[in-house]
């Protein structure tokens, strides 16, 4: 992930004249704000009158050393990074330049994709300085338990806007665990419909023989068992907003009765002969493409048109890798207060361990790993070793592109497994598929299910 905003500002220091432009030249060509200085006293002249992100300063120049102004940035300025270049590089000096509290320390000549990595990493460990000393709290303007401030959640919010001011039909497409729950109810509280019921519905979770008479209601008699009508989902929801959650797990003939509802605004209830009328709003969700199941002919083409009126997709947590520290000190706050315990702190390695790692379980997981950790450790300070071990490093788990496709989905589910301590429930929603696909996957990999 780049760190580079148009906003950074950086300050190179070098007594040569012909490498401060190169160099400001090049770094100002990636979006960097960039300053200049020919030595030590100019660049604490610049240091004192603007906010620098990161130095990066030359080693060896005449009357006041380099070493001596990452010396004065570390006792001055606790909010500035800093990269040493030296075109005299030795072992020595590199370690007395990071013992200093230089971030990176680059020998000359180095090339431009270098330099820029460099930069990179610098400007990556301000950020998770900057996000550790003060974990941020959600922002205010975020609806309804939705947590992010990256511009793919920054499209949502302004999507969930736009839709809570219609009443149409709301398909909400994402990954398993990316919170597409959460944008429905965003949008249904957003909405004039906000104070009539919000009415969540797992369509996955209901047996088939069930769904109809669960979702539409029953009269009295229609079915052995049946000693008194009752009122569907829908009916509860009249008024109010419906959200149809795995809208793909319906049956080809349970879609025709959908379909009538989303046209005719009728239902009818299992049993009886009249339709009745219902005022209700469908948000519908699904974590697998509907488009490819119209092609399969496992879901109606006019249904998926029907629903797809208002479409809202729902980033996966890799593509919002901004907002992990901020879910993650989030969820650390929460299950803190719920335990009574003061937050723990996350070291930095542990914190760049969470920003590498890719998620697949998306935001649900991540909550999962922080409530466990604040759960588990008994130190104040959460560190690698705590952290599950699919994020952590190890040097013998053969990693790397002479792996089989086996081998490698064979580490992950059971990476997963352990990251939900054993749920096979859980395990199959975060790698999206049903519980019989995740038990027939453990018999291949010979994992006792």
């Amino acid at each position: 992930m780049s760190y580079k905003t148009g906003k950074d500002k950086l300050l190179v220091v070098d007594d040569q004249t012909s490498t401060l432009e190169v160099l400001q030249r090049n770094l100002t060509l990636q979006g960097y704000q960039v300053f200049t200085a020919p030595g030590v006293n100019e660049a604490i002249e610049v240091l004192n009158s603007t906010n620098i992100d990161l130095v990066i300063t030359d080693m060896k120049m005449p009357k006041i050393s380099g070493m001596d102004l990452v010396r004065h940035i570390r006792e001055n300025f606790k909010d500035t990074e800093v990269m040493v270049i030296t075109g005299y590089a030795s072992v020595n000096g590199a370690v007395e330049a990071l013992k200093t509290g230089a971030e990176e320390y680059l020998a000359k000549p180095f090339t431009d994709k270098e330099l820029f990595s460099a930069v990179n990493r610098s400007l990556r460990k301000l950020n998770l300085h900057r996000s550790e000393k003060s974990a941020p709290a959600p922002d205010r303007d975020t609806p309804y338990g939705l947590i992010g401030t990256s511009p793919n959640m920054q499209d949502i919010y302004r999507t969930i806007r736009k839709a809570a001011n219609t009443a149409a039909t709301v398909l909400i497409t994402g990954e398993s665990g990316t919170g597409k729950e959460l944008v429905a109810r965003a949008i249904h509280y957003s909405s004039k419909r906000s104070k009539a019921p919000f009415v969540p519905i797992n369509c996955g979770g209901i047996p088939e023989p069930l769904l109809e008479s669960e979702l539409f209601g029953y009269v009295k008699g229609a079915f052995t068992g049946a000693t008194e009508s009752r009122a569907g989902f829908f009916q509860t929801a009249d008024g109010g907003t419906i959200f149809l959650d795995e809208i793909s797990e319906t049956s080809l003939a349970m879609q025709i009765k959908l379909l009538r509802v989303l046209q005719d605004k009728e239902v009818c209830m299992v049993g009886a002969t009249q339709q009745r009328k219902v005022d209700v709003r469908i948000e519908a969700a699904t974590n697998k493409d509907l488009l490819k199941l119209v092609k399969k002919q496992l879901f109606r083409e006019d249904l998926y048109f029907r629903l797809n009126v208002l479409a809202v997709a729902v980033p996966p947590l890799r593509d919002r890798e901004d907002d992990i520290l901020l879910l993650a000190h989030y969820f650390t706050e929460k299950y803190s207060k719920e335990l009574d315990i003061k937050p723990p702190s996350f070291t930095e390695k542990a914190l760049n361990a969470l920003m590498n790692y890719s998620w697949p379980g998306n935001v649900r997981e991540l909550e999962n790993t922080i409530q466990r950790l604040t759960v588990m450790t008994d130190s104040t300070i959460i560190d690698v070793p705590d952290l599950p071990s699919i994020m952590r490093f190890s040097a013998n788990n053969g990693r790397g592109f002479n792996r089989t496709l086996v081998e490698v989905e064979t580490e992950h589910i059971r990476g997963v497994l352990a990251s939900v301590k054993g749920n096979k429930t859980k395990a199959a929603e975060i790698l999206g598929i049903d519980r019989k696909t995740l038990r027939e996957r453990l018999k291949t990999i010979q994992m006792d299910s």
